[in-house]
């Protein structure tokens, strides 16, 4: 690749860093989501990022009213999973954050004239996951 204009040595190993970087902070933040609503203590910002439902209104249609501490305590794992939409598998899919991770690492390791084009797939994932977290209710 080096020597081939935007895709040079520098230029594919600074992305494949930034795609695993991102992919590592969305795995820490999902965990941290999965962890809160577990122990029964999920808020209005783990369930959206979590399902990817961006309106505070239907997240009390799918899970009910919040009790007087604005913490779902009743909501399992399993419910959330079966709540999500494409955009909570953007955000919070641990499969899609070790694909990225994965995809970034073969490109580091492998040099095929197709891995450029997963490379920057795996960026678009992970921008695109950024861009729909941020528009999220808190």
């Amino acid at each position: 690749m080096s020597g081939y204009g935007p895709f040079d040595g520098f230029t594919l190993t600074a992305i494949a860093l930034a795609v695993a970087l991102s992919a590592l902070v969305s795995l820490i933040g999902t965990s941290a989501r999965k962890r809160n609503i577990a122990i029964g203590e999920a808020r209005l910002g783990d369930l959206a990022e979590m399902t990817g439902i961006r309106d505070p209104k239907r997240l009390l249609q799918v899970f009910g009213p919040p009790d007087m501490g604005h913490v779902w305590r009743q909501v399992s794992l399993l419910e959330v999973r079966r709540a999500r939409t494409p955009e909570g598998w953007l955000i919070s899919s641990d499969l899609v954050d070790y694909g990225c991770i994965a995809v970034a690492v073969l490109a580091l390791m492998l040099k095929h004239w197709l891995m450029p084009g997963f490379l920057l797939g795996a960026l678009a994932i992970q921008v695109a996951g950024w861009v729909v977290a941020s528009r999220l209710p808190r």
